[in-house]
């Protein structure tokens, strides 16, 4: 969460950058490039790999977003953002889109004039500490050093949390998730706090991850999600229904492997109009009649994804939970493709 003196100038450059960008669809079919806006490093999510080339949960997405729009998922500039020029840089127009675990709150989506498309993954935040400090509860953290990423929800959750408990702590700001976690593993705070996703995806990176222990408390609701300018709700509604076309391939068995022969041998009314073999979707949205079948395509549906970067069988060993399917007790939901 920004500061107030700090959300009111760039309230008003992003207002302006809505209004003078209203044209982002156009503008990245002429460029031939789509500008991703994606985080510095956190694994599993959005970081470089040993070839430099991004990959993650939310780099799926932006796959998925250029597959759709220039008919290629390589074509896409990954713009790496830090917890503090995240939004200065979908303001400017510096990136189209900006997909990297960023909470929906009321002040970003009303006061710093961005849209929310949808809600990627449900978080919350939480706390690790090192084994040997002894404690099993974020409640036993009265007096600890917190490192906490500046330019984040986290900061106020933070001195909420302390503030209800009648505790007290001390921050060590950082700029990003690997400065969070060089810190914390020097012994400069006792606990590091973010999204319970980024604690996992941190601990399954580091060289002694038994020795860390994520606390049981979730303190927050984040809701993680792609955004958008205000202003420019053609381009929203592409980046909206690029989610939702993941979404709803899960749910209706539509995967990269079986994507060719369901679109040639599916009855299913809606599986035809996701994969554009009825109908014409594509043109409501300035695209043609494939651009949801390419964006599958790009990396597989919601639940490939969700598992090869960060699911049970990686390193980070998310469970679904809450970003199941709505058909399997969670809030993972996509509209219908009619």
């Amino acid at each position: 969460m920004k500061k107030s003196v700090f959300l009111g100038t760039l309230s008003a450059a992003a207002l302006f950058a809505g209004i003078a960008g209203a044209g982002t669809l156009e503008d990245v079919k002429a460029r031939g490039v789509l500008n991703c806006g994606v985080n510095v490093g956190l694994t599993g999510f959005g970081a470089p790999d040993a070839n430099g080339n991004y990959q993650g949960f939310d780099v799926s997405l932006c796959k998925a977003l250029a597959a759709a729009v220039l008919g290629d998922a390589t074509k896409v500039k990954y713009a790496p953002t830090t917890g503090e020029t995240r939004f200065t840089a979908l303001a400017s127009g510096e990136v189209d889109v900006l997909i990297r675990n960023s909470t929906w709150t009321f002040s970003r989506d009303v006061d710093l004039k961005f849209d929310f498309v949808a809600v990627n993954y449900y978080d919350g935040q939480g706390f690790m500490v090192k084994k040997d400090l002894g404690v099993s509860s974020a409640k036993e953290l009265d007096g600890a050093t917190v490192c906490i990423q500046t330019g984040t929800t986290t900061e106020l959750n933070l001195a909420d949390f302390f503030k209800a408990n009648n505790m007290s702590y001390t921050p060590v700001n950082v700029g990003d998730d690997t400065e969070a976690q060089r810190q914390y593993l020097a012994g400069a705070c006792d606990a590091y706090t973010t999204d319970a996703s980024g604690l996992a995806a941190s601990r399954a990176t580091m060289p002694d991850a038994d020795n860390h222990i994520i606390l049981p408390e979730i303190i927050s609701k984040e809701p993680l999600g792609p955004l958008v300018r205000h202003g420019d709700n053609v381009w929203g509604d592409v980046v909206r229904w690029t989610y939702f076309a993941l979404v709803a391939a899960e749910e209706y068995g539509v995967t990269s492997a079986n994507i060719e022969e369901m679109a040639s041998t599916t009855t299913n009314p809606e599986i035809k109009r996701l994969l554009g073999t009825e109908g014409d979707l594509g043109a409501m949205l300035g695209l043609d009649k494939e651009w949801g079948k390419r964006a599958i395509a790009a990396s597989g549906n919601y639940g490939e994804i969700f598992e090869a970067n960060i699911g049970s069988a990686t390193p980070i060993k998310l469970a679904r939970g809450l970003n199941a399917l709505w058909t399997q007790g969670g809030l993972q939901y996509a509209p219908p493709f009619r």
